[in-house]
């Protein structure tokens, strides 16, 4: 398959009638699949109301098929097609983080795809937040549902080169739209449950969330592998490196120790940190994910480096561990992931 890229300026006025858009809007209307930015990470996306289509999303990524999809919407009355209801929580949400990194699952109408749901009652919608993203679904007229647009289990791509890099060939297009930026994908919230429930954290922080409708909790599934996953991410390695990644809580002088003990055997070795300890290791490869004193940096730039130690050629990688508050939940739920739950503490 010939994947075509289009280059759109995400600043441009008026993107509705720009022509690189609307060759992608034909195409998701002809069941297609197009990758395409979001504010989170590049979203490869389907028409959500087509097996066909679905199917194809599955087929790129080598996606497992109980691995249920969010669908992105451009228009709330989109909304109204996909659910069979909106809770007083849930209108709260909306209006308060849509468009944004929040994607709310909710009782879903038969109209969607099962292979969307993964044979759940609900349905995993969001409204993202980039002027391309919301052009593109506007343009297409369709609900769209994408996860991120990688190869399945390799970090998440935060630029179009990355979705070149896995995915060319294997699908219709790819919308450039430049670098995304929050850099991890959007919280999942179930709205379903007594208490909204995170099943996938992300974009939008928990105290975010509990400043707007009191008590959320969050997921225990998260943490276990066996469960039929309600949210994407819940389940199987992802995010992972060509290296194999190990998460240490420790300090900087263990870290190297490791790092010095995997060299005398002969290893490449690879090790993720912050711009303030960067200076302090000495490996193979030593890459920087943003400042540690701003977390929203580290997220932003998280897996960029996970994919820059591929091309580092390393054996091994250890990363640095971050503490769970805020974003800092989300970035260490997709380290562990991308470590496989490999788990050094000092």
């Amino acid at each position: 398959m010939n994947t075509k890229l289009w280059v759109v300026d995400k600043d441009v006025e008026n993107k509705n009638s720009y022509p690189q858009i609307e060759e992608a809007a034909v195409l998701l209307r002809q069941k297609e699949v197009i990758a395409f930015p979001t504010e989170t990470v590049y979203g490869l996306g389907a028409d959500a109301t087509s097996d066909e289509a679905v199917a194809k999303i599955f087929e790129a990524k080598g996606r497992p098929n109980d691995n249920p999809l969010i669908v992105h919407i451009a228009k709330l009355e989109q909304l109204n097609h996909l659910v069979s209801a909106v809770s007083p929580v849930a209108q709260q949400l909306i209006k308060h983080f849509w468009p944004g990194p929040l994607t709310l699952v909710l009782p879903k109408k038969d109209g969607v795809s099962e292979k969307v749901t993964a044979g759940l009652e609900t349905v995993a919608v969001r409204m993202p937040d980039h002027p391309v993203a919301l052009a593109l679904i506007a343009q297409a007229n369709v609900s769209v549902a994408a996860p991120s647009a990688n190869r399945s289990g390799r970090p998440s791509p935060t630029l179009a080169s990355h979705v070149y890099e896995d995915l060319n060939g294997k699908i219709a297009g790819i919308v450039d739209g430049g670098a995304t930026g929050v850099g991890v994908e959007s919280t999942v919230l179930d709205c379903t449950s007594d208490i909204p429930t995170i099943l996938r954290p992300g974009g939008v922080t928990k105290e975010q969330l509990e400043e707007v409708i009191g008590q959320v909790m969050i997921d225990p599934g998260l943490e276990n592998e066996t469960e039929k996953p309600k949210s994407p991410g819940m389940k199987y390695t992802h995010y992972a490196p060509k290296a194999p990644l190990t998460v240490v809580e420790g300090t900087r002088s263990y870290i190297q120790q490791l790092a010095k003990e995997k060299q005398a055997e002969g290893l490449k070795v690879g090790v993720l940190t912050t711009e303030e300890n960067h200076s302090f290791y000495q490996a193979d490869a030593v890459l920087s994910c943003g400042k540690r004193s701003e977390p929203a940096t580290v997220a932003a730039k998280l897996y960029e480096a996970l994919r820059a130690f591929d091309a580092a050629g390393v054996d091994v990688i250890y990363s640095e561990s971050f503490p769970k508050e805020g974003i800092g939940i989300a970035i260490m739920n997709r380290l562990i992931k991308a470590a496989g739950h490999q788990i050094i503490v000092e």
